[in-house]
């Protein structure tokens, strides 16, 4: 056999009668049409069956064609494009079905680096937990194919975003369906923790009967503070009040109204650690929460408090944490995550007879393995057919010719956003922003979704684990208790410019540096594109003009001579480098602002000397 064709066509029963099977359409109604399916000169009829009934019955028939040798065998199924999909770690059979009606699933667990490199070029979506790696080399071998990489679970350290978002791939994760599962585990970590149950079930087991050194201490109107008042913080805060204890929060975000709905505090973060006498830690693990229980902060704690975390291993400076077992300090401490997972098997901190610890339990009930499995097919599906995700993680894809456009301002935009974060003073937390847009078009040319999204995402980010961008940002801001408002200002500038300035206003907060608050008693803050450079020109009621490069100090001064000279001087000591410096001030030898840009970062010495210059009344460090 020379070849072999094979293809579907539609076929009058009537035509086909008459010409022996051939297909005649010229006395024929479209209505009167069935499918018919030929191969090797034979023709079959296709009854009226489900779509992958019919498959089916095309792939029997293809069965029984004899192929030559040097003829390629093709599976009839694939002919049939539906979208594959690797599962490269268990996931819970609902999840699976969910997925399965959609596309071609894929079950490879334990996979090396290696082999999901090999076979990453044959899938169209990819879902992991946090044991596989999806690294730049994962994305380059996929070669524009993988569309979809889901993680079935909320962190998403083990995703490479860069590389995703550079090959056009879309992350989306599942942060909501083990909630309660992470709430249950730190209350029964807490009640376990204060009746030294770990500890005397070991002790029986190794045969000894000691009632008197196992005696606990009662939750009933103790202080708890939960450090992150989120999904699951607000869920432990919930149940920690059934057991009768008193609860106060902190979280930059958190809205007064619905803490103060379920009978909770928000404080401030000294506050929190230094009244409670347990601390559950509920936050994400970004740069500012890094190691935030150290040394400095664990001085500043009530003597034998006890300390819980189901959140981050990362946030709890570790070897500081066995100091202060040690010395007291912390009396004991109850753990489900580490710095390192699994922790050395010598880790002093683990074999601490004051420290209950588990495996990283935190999601693992058969409920919330469920969910997120559901969850985590769901999204997936989601994106493979187009749709946009509220749990994407990364950006989508922007026209290259918006990007032109575009790119100095969105720079700006975030960077506002986190300069104006970071000038709120912690306890308040943040309900109300305004951006203010100067510019020459009108609004049909102006899309500002973009801009408000990088705002956003300047504001959140920084102390949250969210992870922003045009599809999620106002899902994540409206879910955070945050409303953002938008004001068009027409002034006459260059039509060719997208945006004079943004001016960035948030309400109703304290401020750490006074001098950015206005006359209308809001934080506000403004800058421009110059030359393709973004800049702050306005801080409150001072103008300035700075580079939004590095790191700035602020500093507000008695505006006199040689305040220049005196603050360079300080930092040149100290090796940091200036890389430029900017006054505004209203009226002259009255006060003045000073904007300082600098290389490195500061170390607190040197900040201290600065605010010891009898002239400066207020300064403030800010990371851009």
């Amino acid at each position: 056999m020379a070849s072999v064709s094979a293809k579907i066509i539609l076929s009058s029963p009537a035509a086909a009668a008459a010409t022996g099977g051939e297909n005649n359409t010229s006395t024929t109604t479209r209505s009167s049409f069935l499918p018919v399916f030929r191969s090797g000169g034979a023709t079959y009829p296709l009854l009226k069956l489900s779509h992958r009934r019919r498959v089916l019955q095309i792939t029997n028939v293809l069965k029984t064609v004899e192929y030559p040798a040097a003829y390629p065998k093709v599976d009839p199924i694939r002919k049939i494009q539906k979208p594959t999909i690797l599962v490269s770690e268990k996931l819970s059979e609902a999840g699976l079905e969910v997925l399965r009606e959609f596309g071609e699933v894929e079950c490879c667990y334990d996979l090396s680096p290696e082999d999901l490199c090999s076979k990453i070029s044959l899938c169209d979506a990819l879902i992991v937990r946090s044991g596989t790696k999806v690294t730049r080399a994962v994305f380059e071998a996929a070669k524009g194919r993988l569309k979809v990489v889901g993680r079935a679970g909320v962190g998403i350290d083990n995703v490479d975003l860069q590389a995703a978002t550079e090959f056009g791939c879309l992350v989306v994760n599942a942060p909501t369906a083990n909630t309660i599962a992470a709430a249950e585990h730190g209350i029964a970590l807490l009640a376990a923790m204060a009746r030294n149950v770990a500890q005397a079930d070991a002790s029986m087991k190794a045969g000894k009967w000691q009632r008197n050194k196992y005696v606990g201490v009662s939750l009933v109107g103790k202080t708890l503070a939960v450090m992150g008042f989120g999904k699951v913080g607000s869920e432990v805060a919930r149940r920690a009040k059934g057991l009768g204890m008193h609860v106060i929060a902190h979280d930059p975000y958190a809205p007064a109204d619905r803490a103060r709905a379920i009978g909770v505090d928000l404080v401030s973060f000294d506050q929190a650690i230094s009244t409670a006498d347990f601390i559950s830690l509920h936050m994400p693990l970004t740069p500012t929460t890094k190691k935030v229980f150290n040394d400095e902060n664990f001085a500043k704690v009530k003597k034998g408090v006890r300390i819980i975390n189901v959140a981050r291993g990362g946030v709890i400076d570790e070897d500081a944490l066995v100091r202060a077992l040690d010395s007291g300090t912390v009396a004991q401490a109850a753990l489900d995550v580490f710095t390192e997972e699994p922790p050395p098997k010598d880790s002093k901190l683990v074999q601490h007879e004051n420290v209950t610890v588990t495996p990283h339990l935190g999601a693992s009930t058969k409920e919330a393995q469920e969910g997120v499995a559901i969850e985590i097919a769901e999204a997936v599906v989601g994106a493979l057919r187009g749709e946009l995700s509220a749990t994407a993680v990364n950006a989508p894809m922007v026209p290259p010719k918006v990007i032109s456009e575009l790119s100095p301002y969105v720079v700006l935009a975030e960077k506002l956003g986190r300069l104006a974060v970071q000038l709120v003073a912690g306890g308040s937390g943040i309900k109300s922003v305004k951006v203010v847009y100067k510019t020459a078009r009108d609004p049909d040319d102006l899309d500002t979704r973009l801009l408000r999204a990088m705002i956003t995402k300047g504001i959140i980010e920084p102390i949250s684990d969210s992870f922003i961008n045009l599809v999620n940002a106002d899902f994540t801001a409206k879910q955070k208790g945050l409303r953002i408002s938008e004001e068009r200002i027409s002034v006459d500038a260059a039509p060719e410019n997208p945006v004079e300035s943004i001016q960035v206003q948030i309400s109703n907060v304290d401020s750490k540096f006074a001098s950015a608050v206005s006359e209308n008693e809001y934080i506000s803050i403004e800058g421009k594109v110059k030359d393709g450079i973004p800049r702050l020109t306005c801080v409150g009621s001072f103008s300035v003009d700075v580079s939004l490069e590095g790191n700035l100090i602020l500093c507000r001064q008695v505006d006199q001579p040689g305040m220049i000279g005196r603050v360079g001087n300080i930092l040149g000591d100290r090796n940091v480098n200036v890389s430029f410096m900017s006054v505004g001030r209203t009226v002259k030898r009255t006060r003045a602002i000073m904007a300082i840009g600098v290389d490195e970062e500061p170390d607190k010495e040197t900040l201290k000397k600065i605010g010891e210059v009898p002239a400066i009344e207020e300064f403030v460090f800010l990371k851009l």
